[in-house]
C-alpha cells in the first residue's frame, strides 16, 4: 500500500445544515422513539464499500449513545436500495409514512439520493447522504432538511485532478458511469481540468454494472490522452482499472486517475495494477492512532477495516444524535 499515492485528510464536513422550521422546533421526540434508517446498496456494485459495513457503523454509533437519547430509545432499520430510484423511493416512503423513521442515512447512489431528498423535503423529514457524490444535492436540489456528508464530487475532482495535473497529466479522457453520479463527477473534473489549463480529449459513457470496457479503452488510447479519468465506482471502477492493465494502457504511460476509490477497491485491484494511482479520501484507516483504533473496533465486528463511507456513517449518526439531544427534538 505504501507504493500508491494517498491524498488523505480531507475534512468530512457536512455541506448543508439541518434547519428545522420554527413550527417543528418544539415537537419533541415523535412517537416516543428516535428511529434511524440506513438505506444503501446491500447487494450490488457498491455493496463492498457500503452495505452491511454501514449498518455496523450506525449500530456502533447507537451503542456509543447507550441506545437512548433524552431518555428515549433509539431504533435502527436498514434496507437495500438496489441502485434503483423506484426501489429506494418506495422504501423511503414506507419508512417515513408507515414505519415512523425520523432520518434516513447512506443513500449511496446519486439517482436514489436525489429522489429521496426530494421526498424528504416534501415530508419535512431528514435525509443524510453519506455515500452519494452528486453536487446537485447542495445545488439545484438542495433541501433545508438534507445534509450532504463526507464528500461530494467537487471535492473528489478538485483533489485528484489537481494532483494528477501537477504530475504532468494534462490531457484527459473520461470513462463515466451513465447516471447522475458519473455525470456530475465528469462535469466537476472537466471544470477543474480546464481551469488549470488542461484538455479533455473525449469521454465514453457506460451503463452501471458494465463488465466489458474494451471499446471505451480503445477510444481512450486512440484519443492521445495521457490520463484516463475514471468517473465510476465500486465494481465498475475495479473492472476499468483491471482492464486498463490488461490492454496495456498503463504500460504505455497512460495513467488511471481514480475519481472515487476506496480501500476495498485497491484490495480487489491488487497493488501491481493499482500502484501509482492517485485518489482522494476523507478517511483512511491507517492514517493515525485515532483512525487505527476505530478501524480495529470495526474490524472485530465486520472482519476488515472500514471504507471512508463506513467510518463516516458512524460520524453522521453520532452527530444527528447529538443534535437530537441538544435540540430536544428528532
Amino acid at each position: 500500500m505504501n507504493r500508491r499515492h494517498l491524498l488523505a485528510g480531507a475534512a468530512a464536513l457536512p455541506l448543508a445544515a439541518i434547519r428545522p422550521t420554527e413550527g417543528r422546533a418544539q415537537a419533541g421526540i415523535s412517537d416516543g422513539v428516535v428511529k434511524i434508517g440506513v438505506l444503501d446498496d446491500m447487494s450490488g456494485v457498491f455493496a463492498d464499500q457500503q452495505g452491511m459495513g454501514d449498518v455496523v457503523s450506525a449500530r456502533m454509533a447507537v451503542e456509543d449513545f447507550g441506545g437512548r437519547v433524552n431518555d428515549m430509545p433509539i431504533e435502527l432499520v436498514f434496507g437495500d436500495l438496489q441502485n434503483r430510484p423506484d426501489v429506494g423511493l418506495s422504501i423511503a416512503r414506507r419508512w417515513y409514512d408507515q414505519d415512523k423513521v425520523d432520518a434516513i442515512f447512506g443513500l449511496g447512489n446519486s439517482a436514489v439520493a436525489l429522489a429521496v431528498q426530494n421526498l424528504a423535503r416534501e415530508k419535512q423529514k431528514i435525509d443524510v447522504v453519506v455515500a452519494a457524490g452528486t453536487t446537485d444535492l447542495t445545488g439545484k436540489d438542495c433541501s433545508p432538511f438534507g445534509v450532504h456528508w463526507t464528500y461530494d464530487n467537487y471535492a473528489l475532482a478538485r483533489g485528484t485532478v489537481g494532483a494528477v495535473m501537477r504530475g504532468g497529466g494534462r490531457k484527459w479522457f473520461f470513462i463515466t458511469s451513465d447516471y447522475a453520479f458519473g455525470h456530475s463527477l465528469e462535469a466537476n473534473a472537466t471544470a477543474v481540468i480546464r481551469a488549470l489549463g488542461g484538455e479533455v480529449a473525449g469521454a465514453a459513457r457506460a451503463p452501471l454494472g458494465e463488465t466489458d470496457y474494451s471499446s471505451h479503452l480503445i477510444r481512450a488510447a486512440q484519443s492521445g490522452a495521457n490520463v484516463v479519468g475514471i468517473a465510476a465506482a465500486g465494481t465498475d471502477f475495479i473492472n476499468i482499472v483491471k482492464q486498463m492493465g490488461e490492454f496495456g494502457l498503463t504500460r504505455r504511460g497512460i495513467q488511471p486517475a481514480a475519481l472515487l476509490c476506496l480501500l476495498t477497491n485497491v484490495k480487489a485491484i491488487g497493488l501491481e495494477t493499482a500502484q501509482g494511482m492517485v485518489f482522494t479520501e476523507a478517511y483512511y484507516w491507517d492514517q493515525n492512532a485515532g483512525t487505527r483504533a476505530f478501524a480495529e473496533r470495526f474490524a472485530r465486528i465486520h472482519g476488515r477495516p472500514p471504507t471512508m463511507f463506513q467510518a463516516s456513517m458512524w460520524g453522521a449518526v453520532t452527530h444527528y444524535l447529538k443534535a437530537v439531544r441538544a435540540a430536544g427534538t428528532d
